[in-house]
């Protein structure tokens, strides 16, 4: 008896449900119900039934959860097996660290228009080089021109 109290202490800590906490549920959950139903049979109180029925659902729900997560970390093991062997069969090399390759990139064509003229070192020589480049008149020689408007009036 003692070596089960301190496994039941011991699986408080550890998490998921273990062997001997679903034992202590269980039992738990029986006496409940010798309680219910004696309290039934001493008053005949239609609410101890109802406490019944409601404690039955919370022990049948609990046994179901554990049964499902006792599933679930079973089939998580069984694929863990299966990714250990698939990585054991593939060839290793005996360096520890994983090179990717890059993919080759082409060439890539740039247009002379987009090309940096050479500076010098006035701006006025500067906007006379970009002006062949210019289908339109910028917007400085348009303000030029209304400021020389200006003038004449």
């Amino acid at each position: 008896m003692a070596g089960f109290m301190q496994q039941l202490w011991e699986s408080i800590f550890t998490p998921g449900p273990t062997p001997s906490l679903l034992v202590a549920t269980n039992a738990t959950f029986a006496c409940l119900q010798l309680v219910l139903l004696l309290l039934l049979i001493a008053t005949y109180s239609i609410h101890f039934v109802i406490l019944s029925f409601i404690s039955a659902g919370l022990w049948w729900a609990i046994n179901w959860f554990a049964a499902e997560l006792k599933v679930a970390q079973a089939k998580e093991a069984k694929d863990k097996a299966r990714a250990e062997q698939r990585a054991s069969r593939q060839p290793s090399d005996d360096s520890d660290t994983e090179v990717e390759a890059l993919p080759k990139r082409k060439p890539v064509s740039v247009s002379k228009e987009s090309e940096v003229l050479g500076q010098t070192g006035d701006l006025k020589l500067r906007a006379a080089a970009l002006s062949d480049a210019k289908s339109a008149a910028s917007t400085e020689d348009e303000w030029e021109k209304v400021s020389e408007n200006e003038k004449e009036k």
